[in-house]
């Protein structure tokens, strides 16, 4: 998969012009915007959450809007409004910032859930409704979405269902101090946003993400996945496990990742890393264990640690 490689070490290496110390985070990312699917970045302000949307943006070239989620946000301001245009007699639709490639949704969970629930049609299938009129959305297209996981005065949690469409939750964590004094010297005059450039054309993009759909994934990894997804299920301290679309989210991620390291085909190794990230915002944790702060993450974890690991066959037929 050199293509794929290529186009995604070109980007990755962009980024890190701006987001520094955090490589892991940064191809995170990427992975979701190969697999054509969305983030939801869940830290405390100030990590750089809005800057790594604008810098993947730029490195792409593809067209973005940040929508700053509050309050008194109405649906028809993420889809649109159709407005009635005297002169031709007739209704025109005024697209709204959703019509965008990459979508910017800053603090989500400050709007209300009728307001959220504006991102469901577009997030799933990649189209808006306005006045029974349907629109299709722009190729590529993400949404990444970003929350403060500590300040709940004034937001509203989201709904399952919405949840379920993220493809991938990540926190990127505040740098260490060497990271730190980096990100000092790299904006004592200027931000470094203001000067990377395009590196990767949408036609690129476009192509590796469909080229991640020929990565082999062979059927003991498959069942390997399976096995992960239903152990969320029937986990002591989880309500709710994670559906189907995160069996398809964890496949699609390991095709991505493995394509990144040059691989064609998807290793277990692949999946136990992609696991908590993929997987633990889609689960519901019961309320006794919300009581003893049971985590998500942590339940994962600790079902990835007790799963037996298969074997690796770069084909069918020839075990490694």
């Amino acid at each position: 998969m050199p293509i794929i490689q290529d186009v995604g070490e070109r980007i990755a290496s962009n980024v890190e012009k701006v987001i520094i110390g955090k490589h892991d985070e940064v191809r995170l990312a990427l992975v979701a915007l190969l697999c054509q699917g969305h983030v939801l970045i869940e830290d405390v302000p100030g990590v750089g959450k809005t800057m790594l949307a604008k810098a993947l943006a730029k490195s792409v070239g593809c067209t973005f809007q940040r929508i700053q989620f509050t309050p008194d946000l109405l649906p028809s301001d993420i889809t649109g409004i159709s407005m009635f245009d005297q002169r031709t007699q007739e209704f025109q639709f005024r697209p709204g910032p959703i019509m965008a490639q990459l979508v910017l949704t800053d603090e989500i969970n400050r709007a209300t859930p009728k307001t959220q629930s504006a991102l469901l049609e577009a997030m799933e299938e990649r189209q808006v409704t306005v006045d029974d009129r349907t629109y299709r959305l722009p190729e590529p297209f993400m949404v990444m979405a970003t929350q403060n996981p500590i300040e709940y005065e004034g937001t509203f949690p989201l709904p399952e269902a919405q949840l379920d469409r993220f493809l991938m939750r990540i926190t990127l964590g505040h740098p260490n101090r060497e990271q730190e004094a980096q990100i000092l010297d790299a904006q004592r005059y200027r931000h470094p946003i203001e000067d990377i450039e395009q590196v990767v054309t949408v036609e690129e993009l476009l192509q590796a993400q469909q080229e991640i759909h020929d990565v082999y994934v062979d059927d003991l990894v498959k069942n390997y996945i399976v096995a992960l997804v239903h152990a969320t299920r029937e986990y002591p301290d989880v309500y709710l496990g994670a559906s189907p679309r995160g069996s398809l989210g964890l496949y699609r991620c390991g095709q991505a990742w493995a394509a990144l390291q040059g691989r064609d085909y998807v290793m277990p190794d692949d999946i136990k890393l992609l696991a908590v990230p993929v997987l633990a915002h889609r689960m519901i944790i019961s309320p006794s264990a919300r009581i003893r702060n049971v985590d998500t993450r942590a339940v994962v974890g600790n079902i990835v640690s007790a799963e037996p690991v298969p074997g690796t066959r770069a084909r069918a037929g020839s075990r490694q």
